[in-house]
C-alpha cells in the first residue's frame, strides 16, 4: 500500500495529492483496523480511479470496531507516505451511530471525464435524522485569513472549553465534547441597532417585530399637542424653551455643546432642577442626572453653590451605559443626562470610551432607549481645537437637537445658539449671564452690546448705533470709529470684517468726497460682538463720519441700512423687527433707506423716520446743526 500511495505522489498533479489525501481519511473499518481503498492511475487521462471496494466488516463485536483509526498522508519533508494510528473512541466519541454514519461510505459522480470522492455522512445524517459527526483537527473549523471566528466546543458534562472538537472530554473522561458556536472573543457579532436594541432591552415595552405601522389620526388619538411638551418654568425656563422650540419633547435626544469652561454642566443641572421642580402646568418628577467626569459629592457641590435643594433630582456617576440603564429604571425618571457622550461607553464594542465606534454606538442606544421610553435625552458633547463637536460626523445626525453654547472668555454673557432643531426653528437665540448663583436669563439682550455713557453730554463722537439680528432676535450694537489725522494710511478693525471695512471706507472717499487718505482708522464693536452682515454698514459709516468731523451724534439715534458701490442705502431684511427693536429701547429717531421709510413709518411706534437716498444724503440729514430736533 505505501509503495502505491508513494509512486502516485511523486506525480506533480496538486489535484491528485487532493483526492488522495480525502481517501487517506476515508477509511473503513475492516477485522484487524482500517485499510485504504485500491486506487490505480491512468496515464492517458490523468484521472485517479478506484480499483477495489472496501472490505465489509465482519461479524464482529462492537468493540473491535472501536480500535483503531489508521490514517495516511503525504510528508513532503520525508517524501514518503506516513501512516498514523489513534482510538476511534477518541475520535469519534461513544455514539454508535456517528462511527456508522463516518463507515457508510462514498459516492461517486462523473464529472468532466473523471471521479470525484465526495463524502455523503453529512446528506445521509440529515436524511437519516441523525447528527452530523465532527471531525478532530483535520476538519474543525478556524479562524482564517477571511477573518471568520473559528468554532468553539465545550463538554456538557464539565463545562470546559476546547477550540476542537475531542469526543469524549480529555479532561473529565465521561463527558462528551458538543459544539457551543462561533468564538467571540474577538469578533463581535453586534452592531448598531442590535447593541442598542441589547442596551435597552429590559426597557422596551414590547418586542420589535409587534409594532405595525398606524394612520395619523391613530397616532394623535387622545393627545393634546399644547401639552404634549414638558414646560420649563422662570425666566430661564423661558429663554431655553424658546430655544427648544417651545418646549422639551418627549422621547427626543438633544445635544449639547461648546468649550470648556464655557458652562454647559451648569446649563443641564439647572435644566435638571427645573424639570424636578416641575412648573404650574407640570407636577415634579425625578430627573437623573449622569456624570462620568465627576462624582455625585462634587456635582453635589456645585448644586449646593446655585442653591438647587429639590428631592427629585438624583445623581449617580458611572461610564457604562447597561449599567445606567439598569440603576434608573426603578426610578422611571422624567430626563436622563449625560455628561458627557465621550466618556460612556458599551461593553460589546471594541475600543475605549470617546473613540469612533463607542461614541456613534452609544449615541444610537440612547436614541433608541430614549424613543422606546418617551424619557428625553441630554447628552453634553466636547468640541475639537477648531470648535466641532468631538467624534463622528454622525454623531450631530443621530440626535434630534444640537445646541452651541458661546460666549468669550471675559464675558459674563453666555448665548445658547440653536444649529439643529427637528421640533422648531434654529433661528433662535437664548442669552444668558453667569453669575454665582449660575446662569441668569438676560431679560434685555440689547443691554450686553451697550455701554453706559458716563459723560454729562447727551451726544457722543464717533459713536453709532446699529442693529443686528441673530436668529429671529434684533440687537442694538454699539459701533466706534476713531480717525487720527497726520498719520499714515493705517486700519485697525475689531468686531467687522476687514474687507467690509475697506469697502465703507472707499464709498465714503469716492461718493461722499471725505478726505480720509491721510488718517488712520480704528473701527471696533463694543463688547466684542461679531458684526457678520451688511445691515450695520450705515452705521458704520456714520461712526467714521462723526469721528472725521468731529461732530457728535445725538445718543437717541440709530442707524439700518446697507451701502451700494455707489453709495446708495439698500434695505435689509427684517426691517420691521430691527425698528421695533430699537424703539423698545427708548430710541426716538431712526435712519432708513428711502425706499423703506413709508412702510416703517406705518408701524406703530413714536419714533422719527429718516428716509435716506444715499450716503450724501444722510450727512445732510444727520450732521445739519438745524436738523429738528
Amino acid at each position: 500500500m505505501h509503495s502505491t500511495l508513494r509512486c502516485l505522489l511523486h506525480l506533480r498533479s496538486p489535484s491528485l495529492r487532493r483526492n488522495l489525501l480525502s481517501y487517506a481519511h476515508i477509511a473503513r473499518p475492516s477485522i484487524h483496523g482500517f485499510s485504504l481503498p485500491r486506487v490505480s492511475f491512468s496515464s492517458s487521462t490523468g484521472i485517479l480511479r478506484r480499483i477495489g471496494s472496501f472490505a465489509e466488516p465482519a461479524e464482529e463485536e462492537e468493540e473491535t470496531k472501536r480500535k483503531r483509526f489508521v490514517s495516511a498522508y503525504y510528508d513532503p519533508v520525508q517524501g514518503r507516505v506516513v501512516t498514523s494510528e489513534q482510538r476511534i473512541d477518541e475520535v469519534f466519541g461513544s455514539s454508535n451511530h456517528q462511527v456508522e454514519n463516518f463507515s457508510r461510505g462514498v459516492t461517486e459522480e462523473e464529472e468532466s471525464g473523471r471521479s470525484i470522492w465526495v463524502r455523503s455522512a453529512k446528506q445521509k445524517g440529515k436524511e437519516e435524522n441523525t447528527e452530523t459527526p465532527k471531525f478532530s483537527s483535520s476538519f474543525a473549523r478556524r479562524k482564517g485569513k477571511s477573518g471568520k471566528a473559528k468554532i468553539l466546543y465545550g463538554c456538557d458534562n464539565c463545562g470546559i472549553e476546547l477550540s476542537q472538537w475531542w469526543g469524549v472530554c480529555p479532561k473529565c473522561g465521561v463527558g462528551t465534547v458538543v459544539e457551543r458556536g462561533p468564538d467571540m472573543s474577538d469578533v463581535n457579532p453586534k452592531r448598531g441597532a442590535e447593541v442598542s436594541e441589547a442596551a435597552v432591552r429590559s426597557w422596551l415595552p414590547h418586542k420589535a417585530g409587534s409594532a405595525v405601522p398606524k394612520t395619523l389620526a391613530e397616532v394623535n388619538m387622545g393627545r393634546d399637542q399644547t401639552d404634549w411638551r414638558i414646560p420649563l418654568a422662570g425666566l430661564f425656563g423661558m429663554e431655553v424653551s424658546r430655544v427648544l422650540g417651545g418646549g422639551i419633547v418627549p422621547g427626543s435626544l438633544v445635544l449639547v455643546g461648546g468649550d470648556p469652561g464655557v458652562g454647559k454642566s451648569t446649563l443641564l443641572l439647572q435644566i435638571s432642577a427645573n424639570i424636578a421642580e416641575g412648573s404650574d402646568s407640570d407636577k415634579p418628577s425625578p430627573v437623573v442626572y449622569v456624570s462620568g467626569e465627576e462624582s455625585i459629592e462634587q456635582i453635589a457641590n456645585r448644586a449646593d453653590r446655585m442653591c438647587i435643594t429639590t428631592d427629585n433630582l438624583y445623581l449617580y456617576s458611572s461610564t457604562d451605559i447597561e449599567d445606567i440603564f439598569e440603576k434608573i429604571q426603578p426610578l422611571r425618571p422624567r430626563a436622563l443626562i449625560i455628561d458627557s457622550i465621550q466618556t460612556v461607553y458599551l461593553r460589546e464594542v471594541t475600543g475605549s470610551a470617546g473613540n469612533v465606534s463607542q461614541v456613534r454606538e452609544c449615541t444610537s442606544a440612547l436614541l433608541r432607549f430614549a424613543k422606546d421610553t418617551s424619557i428625553p435625552v441630554f447628552l453634553i458633547g466636547h468640541v475639537t481645537k477648531s470648535g466641532d463637536i468631538a467624534g463622528p460626523r454622525v454623531l450631530e445626525h443621530i440626535v434630534d437637537v444640537v445646541l452651541y453654547m458661546e460666549g468669550e472668555r471675559y464675558s459674563s454673557y453666555r448665548l445658547l445658539r440653536s444649529v439643529k432643531n427637528r421640533f422648531g426653528s434654529t433661528d433662535e437665540l437664548g442669552v444668558f449671564e453667569m453669575s454665582g448663583m449660575g446662569l441668569q436669563a438676560v431679560a434685555n439682550p440689547s443691554e450686553m452690546f451697550l455701554t453706559d455713557s458716563n459723560t454729562e453730554s447727551d451726544v457722543l463722537t464717533g459713536l453709532a448705533i446699529g442693529v443686528m439680528v441673530d436668529g429671529s432676535r434684533a440687537f442694538a450694537i454699539e459701533v466706534q470709529a476713531l480717525c487720527v489725522a497726520g498719520r499714515s494710511n493705517a486700519r485697525h478693525v475689531n468686531g467687522i470684517q476687514e474687507s467690509r471695512a475697506d469697502l465703507i471706507i472707499s464709498v465714503l472717499q469716492k461718493q461722499a468726497g471725505l478726505k480720509l487718505q491721510d488718517n488712520a482708522i480704528f473701527l471696533n464693536v463694543v463688547s466684542g460682538i461679531k458684526l457678520s452682515e451688511t445691515a450695520g454698514d450705515l452705521a458704520v459709516a456714520a461712526a467714521i463720519c462723526s469721528s472725521l468731523l468731529e461732530f457728535p451724534l445725538p445718543n437717541d439715534l440709530a442707524f439700518i441700512g446697507e451701502i451700494g458701490l455707489g453709495g446708495e442705502l439698500r434695505v435689509v431684511p427684517r426691517m420691521d423687527k430691527r425698528v421695533m427693536a430699537v424703539a423698545q429701547l427708548g430710541y426716538k429717531r431712526c435712519v432708513v433707506p428711502k425706499s423703506a421709510e413709508k412702510l416703517m413709518a406705518a408701524l406703530d411706534t413714536d419714533m422719527i423716520i429718516l428716509g435716506c437716498k444715499n450716503l450724501k444724503d444722510m450727512i445732510y440729514s444727520v450732521f445739519n446743526q438745524n436738523m429738528e430736533t
